[in-house]
């Protein structure tokens, strides 16, 4: 594991662990017994996904929680015990920016599910643009049976992903769903055996090196788009985007490899 990615500190000791082969970043969630969030960690998210952004070697990301039992269980509840509105604000838009910042990037990013999801834990995951998780997995919004809500884009992304009915069974109800049926109503993309979230997610996150980079990321616009758009602002947005892949070198590097029939060397720019 490097010392350093991109001037952040990856030690054992970090909230967040990371390392990256293959143009695959793996964020690790490390702050034991619950990968719980705090300010610093969410803080250094965001520092790492704007650094991710510069990064031409970087396709693609997996975050994962450190351990057996979570993923995350979201924020620290201590934290909110004597009912500081300024700890409130801070943390709701540390929460806001980084899982943002998160859902911005310009590569794909997936989430690989290895236990609890609970709260911000699974408002991160929600965040990302594919979900795997393993069978034992727990996921659930319990905000408000402790007088809180989600404030992390849970309330948005989950009723993007499965609708109002089964958003409000989570969030309004306290529902939580095991990883069998999060993949029923398309909460999850996936459910794989514990102990293999983590391996599956790399796996599909080093196939996003097939494809042109450049062209990933003009497609994750477009499609994140239908979430506030109209469908006919989205296609015209989709021949816009169409045509300026024609200002990138990768556009040409495809093609000729294509009619060459041998395998790009894409340049991300």
């Amino acid at each position: 594991m490097s010392e350093k990615l991109n001037g952040i500190p990856l030690s054992s000791q970090s909230l967040l662990v990371s390392d990256i082969e293959n143009n695959v970043v793996v964020i690790t969630m490390n702050n034991p017994p619950a990968n719980t969030w705090t300010a610093e960690s969410l803080r250094q998210l965001k520092r790492l996904i704007e650094r991710l952004n510069h990064n031409k070697e970087v396709y693609a990301l997996v975050i994962t929680g450190q351990g057996e039992k979570f993923f995350s269980a979201g924020a620290d509840l201590k934290l909110f015990a004597d009912g500081d509105k300024k700890v409130a604000l801070e943390m709701a838009v540390a929460f806001g920016e980084a899982f943002e910042a998160l859902s911005g990037f310009r590569g794909v990013s997936i989430a690989a599910i290895n236990g609890y999801a609970m709260g911000g834990g699974l408002e991160v995951a929600l965040a990302c643009d594919i979900r795997i998780a393993e069978v034992q997995a727990v996921m659930a919004l319990p905000e408000a049976r402790v007088g809180l809500l989600p404030c992390a884009g849970g309330t948005q992304n989950l009723t993007a992903l499965v609708g109002e009915g089964w958003a409000k069974r989570m969030i309004l109800c306290g529902e939580q769903l095991s990883a069998e049926r999060g993949l029923g109503i398309r909460l999850v993309e996936e459910v794989v055996e514990k102990g293999v979230a983590l391996e599956t997610a790399i796996t599909l996150a080093q196939a996003v090196g097939n494809q042109s980079p450049c062209s990933v990321n003009a497609c994750k616009q477009l499609i994140q788009n239908g979430r506030t758009s109209p469908l006919s602002h989205g296609l015209i947005k989709e021949r816009e985007l169409f045509l300026k892949l024609f200002d990138t070198e990768d556009q040409t590097e495809g093609v000729q490899a294509f009619l060459e029939k041998r395998q790009p060397d894409w340049k991300n720019k």
